[in-house]
């Protein structure tokens, strides 16, 4: 049974639903304990768990990602909000010279099964410093997986996911103008697998790519389109890294014409 609820209800049921089956989650950030997160995306949580499993942290990006890493390369599986992936640069170090390799350098043996999530790209008033997209940056790094969701129902199902099954670290980038959005989310619980593209719209004579906000305007040019009796698919990537090009390049052959494949 779905209901509508907000993109950061959606996020918030994620990791509350994860930190509930599994006592080794836990969230650490700036502000997402006794101020209910930034975005108010971790809202009552504190209450629920505890300091212990909802954690605040000082304004040191670098030292606290550093702390997340440690923890998953021992076992738990941490969340760290960043309160803006732009503050998310201080902590690169980590990301990229720590988390992403561990695997490797250890010769499989130590994995880093942690989430990096928080608000990413341009958002409402808040300039240049606070409004960079991060997603080709990071999905440039081996050994990370990159996740940009456009609505709350994939959001949930992905979060989940990354938290639950992922041994690599997840980078969980969302719109900072989103978290008021509303969307259908089923009551029951749900997984989507990362590295799925999904099809959010049916068409056969051209297809639009594109993910996280800009999917509204994706969604809107095909309702322009369709004035004009052209039948465009839209296709949401949800996952940066790893790109599904199977289904993106099983649409190009779609749309061109016999023998042009």
């Amino acid at each position: 049974m779905a209901r509508t609820i907000a993109f950061r209800e959606a996020l918030r049921e994620a990791m509350s639903e994860e930190m509930r089956r599994d006592d080794r989650v836990f969230l650490m950030g700036e502000e997402v304990a006794e101020y209910n997160g930034a975005y108010k995306v971790s809202q009552g949580m504190l209450a629920e768990f505890g300091a212990r499993r909802v954690i605040d942290t000082p304004i040191a990006e670098l030292g606290f990602a550093a702390v997340g890493v440690g923890a998953a390369q021992n076992g738990l599986r941490p969340i760290v909000e960043f309160m803006t992936w732009n503050f998310a640069v201080l902590a690169l170090d980590q990301i990229l010279n720590t988390a992403s390799k561990m695997l490797a350098m250890s010769g499989g043996q130590i994995s880093c099964p942690i989430v990096f999530r928080g608000g990413n790209g341009s958002a409402g008033q808040l300039g240049a410093q606070h409004s960079t997209a991060f997603e080709s940056l990071y999905a440039n790094i081996p050994g990370i997986k990159v996740v940009s969701p456009s609505n709350g129902y994939d959001a949930k199902g992905l979060l989940k996911q990354a938290i639950r099954y992922e041994e690599d670290p997840v980078m969980f980038m969302e719109s900072e103008l989103m978290y008021g959005d509303k969307s259908e989310v089923p009551e029951e619980e749900y997984y989507i697998e990362l590295g799925k593209a999904d099809v959010k719209r049916q068409g056969t004579d051209v297809t639009i790519v594109s993910f996280n906000k800009m999917m509204k305007v994706a969604l809107a040019a095909a309702d322009e389109l369709a004035k004009e009796n052209i039948s465009a698919e839209v296709i949401d990537l949800r996952t940066i890294r790893p790109l599904d090009w199977r289904t993106i390049l099983n649409s190009v052959k779609k749309d061109q014409p016999p023998g042009d494949c």
